[in-house]
């Protein structure tokens, strides 16, 4: 007899206390969500976050003591913590004690796992990442993992091995990925980065709005970016003549500089959909998550790609969003006063064919996709 057939026969009022008690011991979806130590692996969760509390699903966090750990705490998540050891592709001596932090990261995992039995791990990729995702598949738990840069980094190489689905912010990356479970979404974008406020921002920067230049934000990512501060502190007595300047060091790498036209913030969360409101032109490294909010924000943008030390994904992204005609490149390789200078030039001259490139790349509900595969997996 199925429950339905069994609810029928019971007289009205015990059919409505018997829905009652079956809802009270009905489980919440529990979501664990999995980053890799930098913001860039937590602000796409962070957006994602609106969508799991309107659907009623617990949520909790596994990552290191980073940054992303701030994060995830402020954004009024639970929080465990891991140890976490970096997979590098090149030969060094700190492999051999990373890898018993990620053995250490494996088994802490584990036991968390084990205790909370989430329905589904959904993981950003990046180093911290791979031992967690490792512990839910021996636990059968699904995991999904998403993946920003054109190519796969090494984390989500390994996490596709075993994963449910691997989902990707470029349609490019599906043929560099073996797993024929891997899916394009596209880049998710935080929904409040739309409702910035120009006066907001010209109160915060201390600008006049009588002077009516126009704004330039240079920003290096969440920690900042040594050489783009280096190269722009030589121009920014040239760029001050014509332009006003928002600057987004980095913690602890503040620049030397005082003008009325530049303000320089070491790191900014809440105010920057008022300064991206404010900016015409941004200057910026290339990793995913923010060029594609840039290009949401119809922004024409110069990228300087980390290229230096790196395996050579934003030069990738960068080449991408320039083949499409939606950013100017510069390679950090070469980065001097004089190429900054030029190139600024460049952007400002060309800004209105950028900007009807981007008006072709229609903005998506990416969160939409990204639960319709969730959701798939869960059967729900």
């Amino acid at each position: 007899m199925t429950s339905e057939v069994f609810l029928a026969i019971l007289p009205e009022d015990v059919r409505g206390i018997t829905k009652i008690m079956n809802k009270l011991i009905e489980k919440k979806i529990l979501v664990a969500l999995t980053g890799g130590g930098t913001a860039g692996h937590v602000i796409p969760h962070l957006a994602l976050l609106p969508e799991f509390r309107k659907k009623g699903w617990d949520v909790t966090y596994i990552g290191s003591n980073s940054i992303e750990k701030e994060l995830a705490i402020n954004a009024g998540l639970d929080f465990y913590e891991i140890s976490a050891g970096k997979l590098r592709r090149y030969i060094s001596f700190r492999n051999f004690f990373d890898l018993f932090k990620v053995l250490l990261g494996f088994f802490q995992s584990l036991m968390f796992l084990l205790k909370k039995r989430p329905d589904i791990l959904f993981s950003k990729g990046g180093f911290v990442s791979v031992p967690v995702a490792l512990a839910a598949w021996i636990l059968k738990i699904p995991v999904i993992s998403h993946e920003s840069d054109i190519t796969p980094g090494l984390a989500n190489k390994v996490i596709a091995l075993f994963a449910t689905k691997i989902l990707c912010s470029f349609p490019e990356t599906t043929r560099y990925l073996r797993n024929k479970n891997s899916f394009y979404v596209g880049s998710v974008v935080r929904q409040e980065l739309f409702d910035g406020t120009k006066d907001v921002a010209l109160s915060l920067c201390g600008f006049s709005k009588e002077d009516h230049p126009s704004v330039i934000l240079v920003i290096g990512g969440s920690s900042g970016a040594l050489r783009i501060n280096d190269a722009l502190l030589t121009t920014l007595p040239d760029l001050v003549k014509r332009f006003r300047v928002i600057h987004i060091t980095g913690k602890g790498k503040g620049i030397d500089f005082a003008h009325p036209r530049y303000k320089a913030f070491d790191y900014v969360r809440d105010e920057l959909k008022d300064l991206f409101a404010l900016a015409d032109f941004i200057v910026a490294r290339s990793g995913s998550n923010s060029i594609f909010e840039f290009l949401a924000l119809r922004k024409p943008m110069l990228l300087i790609p980390l290229e230096i030390g790196s395996r050579g994904d934003q030069v990738l992204n960068a080449l991408s969003f320039s083949e499409k005609g939606w950013a100017h490149i510069l390679r950090e390789t070469a980065l001097t006063k004089d190429s900054l200078l030029r190139e600024i030039n460049h952007l400002v001259e060309n800004a209105a064919s950028i900007r009807t490139q981007q008006q072709k790349f229609t903005v998506e509900d990416v969160c939409t996709k990204i639960f319709a595969h969730i959701e798939e997996v869960l059967k729900v």
